[in-house]
């Protein structure tokens, strides 16, 4: 989204009116405002929303950037850890407030949106392998209560909006190399064949992108392709229709984790995946239609389509000795899964005394899955040959599907006093159907079903025109998602059904102000769980869970962003998160008052950066993250560490030309450091080790036809 005031006003389309139903598209008005597309666009500030949320703009996400990860641009997000693995076959660990931190692969916890569709699958399990940064408009983060209206699994939200094609057309060719042999280039072309009010109007944005490398690790080499596209279409006076489509491919190495003392050795080795051959192979295509209309002055309708194909295959260091009991579910992970889901709302304004908007929809998903395990060796002269897929050892078919009817409110009881209050009944549903019943392999089908009620509410103060507070409270829920059940703790076969969801209570307050040119944001939170959802064992690239009984998270969060002189810019946020395991976590109570694994008690960033229009530009940032336990018994952890990182670039306009040229420098001070662990760990491999210094230069070239 474009700033607004200098962003003291972006939009977190996220909120209010689409708490409920991330299907709205977000388009640019003009450089003074922005609003969502529904029927009647409806005008929300940053400032006003009551809720901690945090907006990242593309152009920010694009300047001097390599433009392959997430974590190069949201780490200056208050309450939200991305650690970047070094690791393509496992994609980041995202967490919001704790929620996501016990992910081993992908990401748990989270919802995740692009373009209103999910990337996150109905039972809770995301990926951001899918987001093409060359065409986001912009990123916005949820954290605290209002994100439990996303249904299951939404300890926090993650919105992503792609750009809209408007005139004059644009073609864009970018690249970038940087150390390890990473190459990424791709080609935009975005324009409009009107200006998105009259009928037949069309819009449309094209990118695709090819990246490369050799990897920090060895046997991290990688090779992604992705293409995204998105055509819109008015159809009349008062409806709108678009299409997203998007693919991905990747072939990835799988590094592994490594023991401290392997850590300390050579950061750089991997010795299991060099033995078995670790690796995994993923391939998914989906696409959405949204279709918006103005049913009158004071309502509006909006319907999302959309589905999708994921296929997976993945080698696991396992080795040959445990796969020879007839229960073992082999090395080798294939998955076929397909996806589909709509999501309907309708929007109501009117008065009952005084302002009121009723937003009410329902939101229906489902996922069938086909799930097979192979061992992952064949014999030569009686030794196993690791990294070739073998015995079909398991052979199952899983369906799962969620329909959550969903209600939200607002009301203007004064004029400096505003409620907003939601409730959606979130219900869940397992099915197994087991196809590999053998001697020693018993029949391993089963269902089951979860169901809760999500209310959250708050209460808005204006104290002045730049200041408001705002108290907020909600609850959510979180079941297991289908790999959670795969496997049983006790090695036996079967899904673990013992699983239970956790659910949580969360009360906010916070406060932002607008300082001049800036705004200035804080807030103070309590999250208490029961059930919280833990890794029990993780070995062999394989995880397994269980129910950890109570745990609490409290915190503050504090961000600061302004602009001066012009153009000059300054950034910095800072989170203290304590997040600790009260009851019922290991066999004794050793490990009540724990902290959690995989979780930093403090977060801080800071920011400047000098971006004019044309000409020279620069930027430095630091980054510090605390250290983080490894497992539930806090006998490991990760050490503290402080990155610092370096970038300059040039950028001329010639006619309808522009070219962006510009080189980089992350860990300018060569640290060594973990950048992320991998929690609880049977063989204590928690540590997956990050770059020391490296380096990077890319060039940008765009041909605007006017």
């Amino acid at each position: 989204m474009k700033r607004v005031s200098a962003r003291q006003n972006a939009l977190p389309a996220l909120l209010f009116p689409l708490f409920l139903s991330p299907t709205a598209l977000a388009e640019d008005v003009d450089d003074k405002q922005t609003m969502v597309v529904s029927a009647t666009p409806q005008v929300v500030s940053e400032l006003d929303t009551p809720a901690a949320v945090s907006v990242v703009e593309g152009d920010d996400i694009r300047q001097a950037t390599p433009r392959i990860n997430l974590s190069e641009s949201l780490t200056g997000v208050p309450g939200l850890q991305v650690q970047n693995r070094q690791n393509y076959a496992q994609d980041l660990q995202l967490s919001i407030r704790g929620f996501g931190a016990r992910s081993a692969y992908g990401v748990r916890g989270i919802r995740l949106y692009v373009d209103g569709i999910p990337a996150t699958m109905p039972d809770g399990q995301g990926q951001t392998s899918n987001i093409d940064l060359s065409s986001v408009k912009s990123v916005e983060v949820l954290r605290g209560p209002f994100s439990a209206l996303y249904g299951n699994a939404s300890g926090g939200a993650i919105n992503v909006a792609t750009e809209t094609g408007s005139q004059p057309a644009v073609v864009e060719s970018s690249g970038y190399y940087g150390s390890y042999g990473s190459w990424r280039y791709g080609l935009k072309a975005s324009g409009a064949t009107g200006d998105g009010t009259r009928p037949g109007d069309v819009d449309y944005t094209v990118s695709t992108t090819r990246f490369i490398t050799h990897g920090y690790r060895d046997h991290s080499s990688t090779r992604k392709n992705l293409a995204n596209a998105k055509l819109g279409v008015r159809l009349d006076d008062v409806s709108h229709l678009a299409l997203i489509v998007n693919s991905v491919e990747i072939n990835a190495g799988d590094p592994g984790g490594l023991t401290k003392a392997e850590w300390r050795a050579d950061p750089q080795q991997s010795p299991r995946a060099e033995q078995y051959n670790t690796r995994k192979d993923l391939r998914q295509t989906q696409a959405g239609l949204r279709y918006e209309r103005q049913l009158s002055e004071r309502d509006d309708l909006s319907v999302m389509l959309y589905a999708g194909e994921r296929e997976t295959t993945q080698y696991q260091s396992i080795p040959m000795a445990p796969q020879l009991r007839p229960s073992h579910a082999g090395g080798v992970i294939s998955l076929q899964r397909h996806y589909q889901g709509v999501d309907g709302r309708w929007t109501h304004r009117g008065r009952l005394g005084v302002p009121v908007t009723f937003t009410a929809g329902l939101s229906y998903e489902n996922m069938s899955e086909n799930r097979k395990g192979y061992t992952n060796y064949r014999l030569s002269d009686g030794v196993p040959q690791y990294g070739h897929k073998g015995d079909l050892r398991r052979n199952e078919h899983n369906l799962m599907w969620n329909a959550d009817p969903y209600l939200q409110t607002q009301w203007q009881l004064m004029e400096k006093l505003t409620l907003e209050a939601g409730a959606r009944y979130s219900s869940v549903w397992f099915d197994s159907n087991d196809r590999y019943v053998t001697p020693g392999n018993g029949d391993d089908s089963g269902s089951v079903g979860y169901h809760e009620w999500l209310p959250a509410g708050a209460l808005k103060y204006a104290v002045t025109d730049a200041w408001n507070i705002y108290l907020a409270a909600g609850r959510g829920f979180e079941t297991p998602t289908i790999t959670e059940l795969s496997y049983r703790a006790d090695g036996r076969s079967g899904m673990n059904f013992d699983l239970k969801p956790s659910t949580n209570n969360t009360v906010e307050i916070g406060s932002k102000t607008r300082l001049g040119d800036g705004l200035l944001t804080g807030a103070l939170f309590q999250t208490s769980t029961d059930n919280e959802l833990v890794v029990d064992a993780s070995s062999g690239g394989r995880t397994t869970w269980k129910n950890a009984g109570k745990t609490r998270r409290q915190g503050a969060e504090l961000s600061w962003e302004r602009r001066f002189a012009g153009d000059w810019r300054v950034k910095t946020s800072w989170t203290w998160l304590d997040a600790t395991y009260r009851r019922n976590v290991c066999k004794d109570t050793g490990c009540n008052g724990n902290r959690l694994p995989g979780i930093a008690r403090n977060m801080g960033y800071a920011s400047v950066t000098y971006t004019p229009d044309e000409g020279g530009y620069a930027g430095a940032d630091a980054r510090y993250m605390g250290d983080m336990m490894a497992d539930d018994k806090n006998s490991a952890k990760a050490p503290s560490f402080t990155t610092v990182g370096l970038s300059t670039g040039y950028k001329i306009s010639y006619r309808g030309l522009t070219v962006d040229i510009f080189g980089r420098v992350d860990n300018l001070l060569d640290k060594e450091y973990v950048g992320s662990v991998i929690v609880n760990e049977s063989n204590g491999r928690y540590y997956e080790p990050a770059p020391g210094r490296n380096y990077g230069v890319g060039m940008n070239l765009a041909w605007r036809f006017e």
